[in-house]
């Protein structure tokens, strides 16, 4: 059996030969005091901000990387378990695994990855570059020698890079995703309205009023909270212009980061990606009219793919099917 995994900072997402993406969970655990893991994926991001203090939910990936490995080995354990509905088991031998890991992670914490996955059970364990993912589950047709330009928006990192030839040419990771455009909704409305509100609000808030230019219609929702000066629960109205100021700052590191590998790529790769345009993947790709900034901004077209979310973990699980074709172009073994 094949299994391709999107190990994502915010959410893990399984893709099964044969069966397509399986599971789609948020990356939290909850954990006791003793160690005991209590629930993993949604059942633990319930418990987020709600839990007593015996009980933690904890995010075990940090910026797209293993920030408690205990954790993550754990966590993969329950993710492949679940998706090989436990038959794993009964067999000799586990799954075949292909994990995602941004472009910029070092050897050690690939080491890390690939270590996790093969205690959690893994017959073996593969890894490749997120935007390389990101190509091949948006049937972007790498192997030529055209270029494409892939900006994959995931919840802790983004990643920005040209591909041809089946390999990255030019590329950036940028740690600033989802995660710090809900960061920075929640300070925004700390600092104007005094009011703290968790990090399910905010980022129920980037969903439903979030964008990333102003809209024809404004939009606006009432988001509750506790008044840092009462001390006592507390709602108030927020319209998507104050998300759009609120999430400035994460959109033009973005913008930035596009724009250095845009200056970074040969000339020749230059004029097919203006041909083409660039294409957008991950959750924070389906940010309000993010694609019209980019496409403002560097004057080259841009489109988010079809089925933006799964586009890594469909990478994975095809990259996987035909490894011998994609062999030279995955990270190597460590």
């Amino acid at each position: 059996m094949n299994i391709g995994i999107d190990l994502g900072t915010a959410n893990v997402l399984v893709h099964v030969e044969g069966k397509g993406v399986v599971i789609q969970e948020p990356s939290v655990v909850a954990v006791d005091d003793d160690g005991r893991i209590r629930a993993v994926g949604e059942d633990a991001r319930e418990m987020i901000g709600r839990t007593p203090g015996n009980i933690h939910a904890i995010r075990p990936m940090k910026d797209g990387v293993i920030a408690d490995y205990v954790i993550t080995e754990a966590m993969l354990r329950f993710f492949i378990n679940k998706a090989t509905s436990g038959r794993m088991k009964i067999r000799l031998s586990g799954p075949a695994v292909m994990i995602s890991v941004p472009a910029g992670v070092t050897s050690v914490e690939k080491r890390a990855v690939k270590d996790a996955a093969l205690k959690a059970g893994a017959r073996e364990a593969y890894l490749i570059e997120e935007p390389l993912a990101a190509a091949i589950g948006a049937n972007v047709p790498i192997s030529g020698p055209s270029g494409n330009m892939v900006i994959d928006i995931g919840g802790g990192t983004s990643e920005v890079a040209v591909i041809a030839l089946g390999g990255i040419v030019v590329s950036t990771s940028l740690r600033v995703g989802g995660n710090r455009i809900d960061e920075a909704i929640a300070s925004y409305i700390r600092k104007k309205y005094n009011l703290m509100i968790g990090e399910r609000t905010a980022e129920e808030v980037k969903i439903t009023i979030g964008t990333a230019l102003p809209l024809e219609r404004e939009l606006s929702m009432e988001v509750r909270g506790r008044d840092l000066i009462a001390g006592l629960p507390r709602t108030i109205p927020i319209t998507s212009s104050e998300v759009m100021e609120a999430i400035e700052l994460p959109l033009q590191q973005l913008v930035a980061a596009v724009r250095h590998v845009l200056e970074q790529t040969p000339p020749e790769l230059s004029s097919d990606i203006i041909d083409k345009g660039m294409v957008m993947s991950g959750g924070g790709a389906l940010l309000r009219n993010i694609d019209k900034l980019l496409t403002q901004v560097t004057g080259v077209p841009c489109h988010v793919a079809e089925n933006a979310l799964n586009c890594v973990a469909l990478g994975t699980g095809e990259a996987l099917k035909h490894y011998d074709f994609f062999k030279k172009s995955l990270v190597q073994s460590i």
